[in-house]
């Protein structure tokens, strides 16, 4: 292990690279890579940042990964570049806030043939936020459809940063690479830092490794860290001795120590997730700093559901799963509970639709686990006549109406950014999940509607046909605001008489019916016909709002009948009806698991 020459301040260079889904972020990073020779040819791939299948499957960045570059300038100088590659989906905002807070600049990708979009916009107003400074860099500039003059100008009318200097490229094929390298040297400005003062880092993520235990990513505000130093965690007050220090190029590289301005890991022997509160201030346990650094907002969890194992002996395999993957993703929170149809399990709480379905494979692939999901959901205040008021996370669990005074369901307000021309979709969209609208605005060329909305209305899939509504063109924002009593009720669905415990949701009264035939239909579509009549039916209390039959599979018992008299034929289609007639009462219905994700997803 030897001790890096120590890079002066006015060399380092931190930045991350924000973009819409698509635009080229992880490729850039692939070139960069490359360029610098941080890795050789035959261990490079694509996607090189993106360590989960699922990322490379579904070609989305989940993880923010880091990585240290060396870079020779033209002008002989030598500089250390620490990149870090961020998801641009807005379920994964709060890794794009932690990534930016440790960095000065953003290179600012957007597809020369596509131009801004949705997430662009969040997420360079994020970086803007941060006070960094942006670099525009237009990707993709050799497709035939690429117009990078009029992308140009919409950088500058939309985000209202300068894009004359826009950096042209093709991360693909490597062309403009060297372009972007100088770019982020000569543009870019250096950390700033006092490498005498006591230790101050901003602990940015971390992550379980089965060999290293937690390991820890840093940005060093002041002062050093070094191998065999006591630190101290302020917000979490844990002490520790650090085992190991170093950085990702991208492979893991221990060095003596870290000075001011750089971005690197150290590992301590922690066991416990819960002691490494990302956006904690870490600092030397003997001196430390006088002020913490201000950390970030926790993330929220916005949609709840219950994952239940479906053989019960897994049950504490799953609860160790999500324990690991809480460490990878402080995002997802969970606490347990137990349903009469499903048994042990545990409630959940995600950013958002696809975190739920990130999770929910991540479970399932890494620790080979068999879930059952339940309806997503929000929390509910139930007022008892008895005057006690009740939390309420699973709908299945809502005590008996009689006793019920009151529901108060949580609202937000929601800010939603949209071009001209799709706002009266989104209006109609609102007005239909019982918004509320308080302001409406112009920004430019954009509208900016504020709403106030029922989170339940949001929950399942409010984002998804926002984005089909406006072609991805608007970006959505909200906060929680309060709670407000609503006319709710439980609408349970039957399958075969039998109520479904992770169908059940609460309702508004005004859209229970189309709810519930909504759900109908879908469940038809997706359970499989079994020897007999399924109904599939939607109720509230007593009362059937909605019906369909999934019919029946047809074995052709006359098939061996050959000749003779008709009533030979009549008899076994008798025996077959009857046998039928029993197997319904006693017939067990398989509902397959993916059922229960899609027929969530409302139309």
């Amino acid at each position: 292990m030897k001790a890096p020459i120590r890079t002066p301040l006015s060399h380092i260079r931190n930045f991350s690279i924000v973009a819409h889904i698509d635009h080229g972020k992880s490729t850039l990073a692939d070139r960069l890579i490359q360029m610098t020779g941080a890795l050789g040819e035959r261990e490079m791939k694509e996607q090189i940042l993106d360590s989960m299948d699922i990322e490379r499957e579904r070609g989305i960045t989940i993880k923010a990964q880091t990585v240290r570059l060396e870079y020779n300038h033209t002008d002989g100088e030598h500089y250390v570049l620490n990149l870090i590659d961020t998801p641009g989906h807005v379920d994964f905002a709060y890794e794009v806030n932690r990534s930016l807070a440790a960095c000065e600049g953003s290179l600012l990708v957007v597809d020369a043939a596509q131009g801004v979009e949705a997430q662009t916009l969040a997420n360079v107003y994020h970086a803007i936020e941060v006070n960094h400074e942006i670099v525009p860099v237009l990707n993709k500039i050799d497709l035939p459809a690429a117009e990078p003059e009029r992308v140009r100008q919409q950088i500058e009318d939309v985000i209202g940063i300068d894009a004359s200097q826009a950096v042209q490229i093709s991360a693909k094929s490597g062309l403009g690479i060297e372009d972007v390298l100088k770019a982020i040297v000569e543009r870019l400005p250096a950390p700033k830092g006092e490498e005498n003062a006591p230790l101050k880092a901003l602990l940015v993520d971390s992550w379980y490794d089965l060999y290293l235990g937690v390991v820890v990513l840093i940005r060093v505000i002041d002062g050093r860290i070094r191998k065999g130093q006591k630190i101290r965690m302020m917000q979490a007050g844990a002490a520790y001795e650090l085992d190991r220090v170093g950085v990702f190029t991208p492979k893991l590289l221990e060095v003596g120590e870290l000075g001011p301005g750089e971005i690197g890991f150290f590992t301590a022997s922690i066991k416990e997730v819960a002691d490494t509160n990302v956006g904690d201030t870490i600092t030397d346990d003997r001196k430390p700093t006088a002020n913490p650094l201000p950390g970030f907002r926790p993330a929220q969890p916005v949609v709840f559901c219950g994952l239940f194992p479906v053989d019960a002996s897994d049950f504490e395999d799953l609860r160790a799963a999500m324990g690991k993957l809480r460490l990878n993703d402080a995002s997802f929170s969970f606490e347990m509970e137990t349903s009469a149809a499903l048994g042990f399990g545990f409630r959940c709480g995600f950013l958002g639709l696809l975190h739920l379905e990130i999770i929910q494979e991540r479970l399932s692939r890494e620790f080979d686990l068999e879930l059952i999901t339940t309806a997503p959901s929000v929390v509910y205040d139930v007022v008892m006549t008895s005057g006690e008021t009740i939390q309420l996370h699973n709908p299945a669990d809502l005590p008996d109406p009689v006793k019920i005074e009151e529901i108060r369901e949580p609202w937000i307000k929601a800010t939603i950014l949209t071009p001209d021309e799709y706002l009266g979709a989104i209006l109609k969209l609102c007005q239909e999940r019982r918004g509320v609208q308080t302001n409406l605005s112009y920004v430019g060329q954009r509208a900016m509607v504020e709403y106030d909305l029922p989170l339940n209305e949001v929950v399942f899939d409010f984002y998804d046909r926002l984005k089909s509504i406006s072609k991805g063109y608007a970006s959505f924002d909200y906060q929680i605001d309060d709670y407000r009593t609503g006319d709710l009720v439980k609408m349970s669905i039957l399958v075969n008489a039998e109520p479904v415990d992770a169908l059940s949701m609460l309702v508004h009264r005004s859209q229970a019916e189309h709810r519930g035939r909504g759900m109908c239909e879908k469940l038809k579509d997706l359970i499989p016909q079994h020897l007999f009549v399924i109904p599939i039916q939607a109720a509230i209390g007593g009362r059937v709002i909605a019906r369909e039959t999934v019919r029946a599979m047809r074995k052709d018992v006359t098939a061996k009948c050959y000749g003779g008299d008709a009533t030979r034929k009549r008899k076994l289609l008798e025996k077959q009806k009857e046998g039928k007639k029993k197997m319904r009462q006693f017939g067990k219905v398989e509902i397959p698991q993916e059922a229960f994700i899609k027929a969530l997803k409302m139309e």
